[in-house]
């Protein structure tokens, strides 16, 4: 029992150790390949930083004795017009006010009642649709206004003997358009969970032959006979990869088909009130009766076909605020012109002699500064251009030796049957 135990522990290390490319990616043959590690010499390139002498362009400082242009202030007499102060005579004009009587008008002030029209706001009783949720094609019936002629008897004057335009008012029909909801579908995207193949990677058992080398002893015979065997094989147990077909969750893109409401506009008959001109007789006044068209609006009960989202129409009577144009009474200040009498300022002009300070113009002698060029020596610092040798880093490829570990796989040989 104990020699059974320890043939299991060395052939499970044997598997370990002598398999080192077993557990590669991508499967394994039947046979395992044999061979060793060794060590091989391979030349890698490698980079190392060196030093190289460049010759580059300085500017250094040379001193120059140069003549340079410069201002010297010196005085020069000139003659200069000054403003000297005189007297002279002059005629003046002079005014002369005195008070005359005049009439002005004046605005006073009085109160003036007016009206005023205001918006009131008062309550106004209107209906309302509420709809009971629940998408079906149904027809609703729908309550249009209609306009119906109706004829009515009116005492119409006619003058004879005389024409005379006048204006009547009648109702023109138009057309008037008016935005419509309608329901369209439309397709909106969504992420939907789909069941697609994938393959796994999995490992299974399996028992594969392999060769024992060297000699195994066998026993001995009734005459102490030793045997032993070569080339032996043996069973061993290896895991073979197995791709496995799995299902897995992705999310793709869908789209699903929701309703939209959108607006069109359609054309409705309404009508207009013109003015037609129309002539009678004038100069003696009679009354005849006559039948005039008018226009009364009625309710006309229609059919349309609507989609609702199980909506049921119902009418619930609400109160709304709206303004009521009215007329208040208010006194405004207004100003009327009033005459009355003021004394006003006239004035007369009259000449009369004064005595002014004029200047006149004198020349006079001054000095005054001006600038002179003159040349001086001065000393002034130029850059030139000179030559310095400098250490520049550059990279240099070189060759080094490394040791490599290699697999070199041992030669075949074929053993004959089974342990």
């Amino acid at each position: 029992m104990r020699s059974l135990t320890i043939l299991t522990i060395f052939v499970t290390l044997n598997v370990v150790i002598c398999e080192p490319t077993f557990w590669k990616k991508g499967g394994h043959d039947d046979h395992q390949p044999k061979g060793v590690w060794q060590k091989k010499l391979v030349w890698k390139e490698e980079w190392v930083k060196d030093f190289k002498i460049e010759k580059q362009e300085v500017w250094k400082t040379e001193h120059k004795k140069v003549q340079v242009p410069v201002w010297k202030t010196i005085e020069v007499p000139i003659w200069r017009d000054v403003q000297v102060p005189d007297w002279k005579v002059i005629k003046k004009p002079h005014i002369i006010e005195k008070e005359i009587p005049a009439w002005k008008e004046e605005k006073v002030a009085e109160w003036k009642k007016i009206t005023k029209p205001i918006w009131v706001p008062h309550e106004v009783a209107v209906w309302k649709e509420i709809q009971v949720p629940y998408w079906t094609e149904v027809k609703v019936p729908v309550w249009t206004n209609v306009d119906v002629p109706v004829w009515k008897e009116v005492k119409v004057p006619v003058w004879r003997e005389q024409k005379k335009a006048v204006w009547k008012e009648v109702k023109v029909p138009i057309w008037r358009e008016v935005q419509k909801p309608i329901w369209k579908e439309v397709q909106v995207p969504y992420w939907k969970d789909v069941q697609v193949e994938d393959w796994k990677q999995i490992w299974v058992p399996a028992w594969v032959k392999e060769a024992v080398p060297g000699e195994k002893y066998l026993g001995k015979d009734q005459h102490g006979n030793e045997y032993t065997a070569h080339d032996v094989w043996r069973k061993k147990m290896i895991w073979k990869p197995q791709w496995k077909k799995v299902w897995k969750t992705k999310q793709v893109e869908a789209f699903r088909t929701e309703k939209k409401q959108e607006y069109v506009t359609e054309k409705v008959q309404d009508w207009k009130i013109e003015k037609v001109q129309d002539w009678v007789v004038d100069k003696v006044q009679d009354f005849e009766i006559k039948k005039v068209q008018e226009w009364k609006q009625e309710k006309k009960l229609d059919w349309k076909i609507e989609k609702k989202l199980n909506y049921k129409t119902e009418k619930k009577q609400e109160w709304k605020t709206e303004k009521k144009l009215a007329w208040k009474d208010e006194w405004v200040q207004v100003w009327k012109p009033v005459k009355k009498q003021v004394w006003v300022k006239q004035k007369t002009e009259v000449w009369k002699e004064e005595k002014i300070q004029v200047w006149r113009t004198e020349k006079k002698k001054e000095w005054a500064t001006e600038k002179k060029l003159i040349w001086k020596d001065e000393v002034k610092e130029e850059k030139v251009p000179a030559w310095v040798e400098k250490k520049v880093p550059v990279w240099k490829k070189i060759w080094k030796p490394v040791w490599e570990k290699v697999w070199v796989p041992a030669p075949e040989h074929h053993g004959h049957g089974w342990d």
